[in-house]
């Protein structure tokens, strides 16, 4: 049966070592040898499909198809399941999904293809042995969220699935004995390859809560907890929800920075350090701090086993690990993908010469090799009066001030400095009024002084895309 699931072995299964509850979701508990046994049933039902899309609606159908799929080394399409016609016609069509396993969106969009339906069968039983797919097999094409064009598909093998996971399971400790809590979506990598084949390949037991609300969280009673920023800063918000997860043994917090004051907050209710971490969909987790070692605020730690990582700038030169010079974060290491589906151009653009994958992203390192992420290349990196300044680190900083709901930090044209250095900031609904002079002096204190905001300007709401992802190029262009 398949290395990757590890906890589902059938000979464990058969000899007894069964877990009544290994997975609950949606109202349903299923143990390891009802996962086992609805997936080996699907697998000899899409056993000669090359790939196939699942509707990732945090459901028990979902995570048969997902691992009937995978025993059967069927490559996963995951789709959102809030998908608009547009991107459900691109994700389709791109990777040339042959059915739907489990459901089908309701959409008839003349332009989405109309694809077949297998049903996902929880109540079947199949015990019969499964051929263990090559570790090069791919097993996702997960999509990314297409903020400079459509959504790309990325090519995750199984080998560095596993690879990746494994990684995390020894920066965390994550044993058998731990119970994963989370209620993230299941067509990213956080929630769907670390959030649901992680537990299945360490052997956890897993809760997914459907909606990550703070009072799922606490009546969960989990030993590790996944979440974004957004949910860790509406845990605290609870102060009760939040007291209950001091039994917890790990709080992770990843797919964006955790303002300084969440992180400290949670440690002071909790009693428990948060854990942050780095990754992206085309590399997976590549960066965290760890269960045995120093959590920093705003730091995502070192690279995890097998992953090695360097700082370039825009002449291709070294950037020294200083903890304050910025350069563009490249990585390699197992876990990384495979490239984008039909797209060869993309990915050896994506590819330096000697091998390294250009992230893309701008970090600075210490001198102790901890790294902090500050912001996109594309749209964060600020060259103001001579510095390189990263606006993701100045944006978590401000959101640090109980003025700012939401805030965007942009280099806009200066005759003096070459970018002036601007936040544009949505007030909190119920904090103080926004005092622009006062948030300049914040980051001043806070971070170098060549960092602070040269300018602040409020406004009601950030310009954001389809996938609620800022667009900053709109900011500054029409006069506010």
């Amino acid at each position: 049966m398949s290395a990757l699931l590890r906890s589902l072995n059938p000979l464990a299964v058969a000899r007894g070592d069964d877990v009544p509850d290994a997975v609950r979701i949606d109202g349903h508990t299923l143990s390891r040898s009802d996962v086992l046994g609805a997936a080996t049933a699907l697998a000899a039902r899409v056993a000669r499909a090359e790939r196939v899309a699942v509707l990732a609606n945090p459901t028990a159908t979902t995570v048969v198809a997902v691992v009937g799929c995978l025993l059967a080394g069927v490559t996963v399409v995951p789709v959102p399941p809030d998908s608009g016609p547009a991107e459900l016609a691109h994700i389709l069509t791109d990777s040339g999904a042959q059915a739907w396993v489990g459901a089908a969106p309701d959409n008839e969009h003349p332009d989405v293809p109309q694809l077949p339906v297998l049903p996902v069968r929880l109540h079947a039983r199949d015990w019969h042995h499964v051929p263990e797919p090559s570790p090069a097999r791919t097993a996702f094409v997960l999509y990314t969220s297409g903020t400079t064009g459509p959504p790309k598909g990325v090519l995750l093998s199984r080998a560095a699935i596993a690879a990746g996971i494994d990684a995390l399971a020894e920066a965390w400790d994550w044993t058998e004995r731990d119970t994963l809590v989370h209620g993230l979506p299941l067509f990213h990598v956080h929630g769907l390859v670390l959030g649901l084949i992680g537990p299945l390949r360490v052997g956890s037991r897993l809760i997914h809560t459907g909606s990550p609300t703070p009072r799922a969280y606490a009546q969960a009673r989990g030993t590790l907890y996944f979440g974004v920023p957004t949910v860790w800063s509406r845990i605290v918000e609870d102060e009760e929800s939040a007291r209950a997860l001091s039994g917890a043994r790990l709080l992770v917090s990843g797919s964006a920075p955790l303002p300084v004051p969440v992180f400290e907050k949670l440690r002071e209710l909790t009693g428990l350090t948060p854990i942050e971490r780095y990754g992206m969909s085309e590399t997976m987790l590549t960066l965290s701090t760890r269960a045995d070692g120093e959590r920093r605020p705003g730091w995502v730690g070192t690279p995890v086993a097998g992953v090695e990582t360097r700082l370039r700038d825009e002449h291709g030169a070294d950037v020294p690990h200083d903890g304050e010079s910025i350069g563009v974060l490249q990585v390699r290491g197992p876990m990384l993908f495979d490239g984008y589906l039909n797209r060869p151009d993309a990915t050896a653009a994506s590819w330096t010469e000697d091998g390294w994958f250009v992230t893309g992203d701008v970090a600075v390192v210490d001198e102790g090799g901890f790294h902090r992420i500050v912001g996109r290349e594309s749209t964060d990196l600020i060259k103001s009066g001579g510095f390189r300044v990263g606006a993701g680190e100045i944006e978590t900083v401000l959101l640090g001030h109980p003025s700012v709901g939401e805030v965007a930090v942009v280099g806009l044209p200066d005759p003096d400095l070459g970018q002036r250095i601007t936040a544009f900031v949505v007030p909190a609904s119920s904090g103080p009024e926004v005092d622009e002079d006062e948030l300049i002096s914040y980051v001043a204190e806070q971070l170098s002084v060549h960092k602070r905001p040269r300018e602040v300007r409020v406004t009601s709401a950030l310009p954001r895309n389809a996938m609620g992802k800022v667009q900053k190029g709109k900011l500054g262009t029409d006069g506010r």
